[in-house]
């Protein structure tokens, strides 16, 4: 088992966004507007929320699906990252969107 002795300098936090896959050409501007260039995403992952709104499951009773991503960025552009996801989520809020956030504890 590998483990490392690197400790990243800055606080790093792990941003998890799950969404209605038409939010995706959308939450990329958002990144790039941040100046955040690494992600790595999930073109189909399906699901459905815990509080409303329909399944997303790719299938003929429920066509829609989702996406995910997983973004890795300093601890403190947490906070203007997840505001520009609420004011997406908030101006059409039918399609699904959630972010939820961990912190990083090593690098390599």
């Amino acid at each position: 088992m590998y483990t490392s002795d690197y400790t990243p300098k800055t606080s790093l936090k792990s941003v998890f966004i799950a969404y209605n896959q038409a939010y995706h050409p959308l939450i990329l501007r958002i990144l790039r507007h941040l100046s955040l260039k690494g992600y790595t995403s999930w073109a189909e992952t399906p699901g459905q929320g815990t509080h409303q709104g329909d399944p997303h499951l790719g299938s003929h009773a429920w066509p829609t699906m989702n996406s995910s991503m997983l973004v890795v960025i300093p601890g403190e552009k947490v906070p203007q990252l997840l505001s520009d996801l609420k004011a997406l989520d908030e101006a059409t809020p039918e399609q699904g969107l959630r972010a939820f956030v961990w912190s990083i504890e090593q690098t390599i």
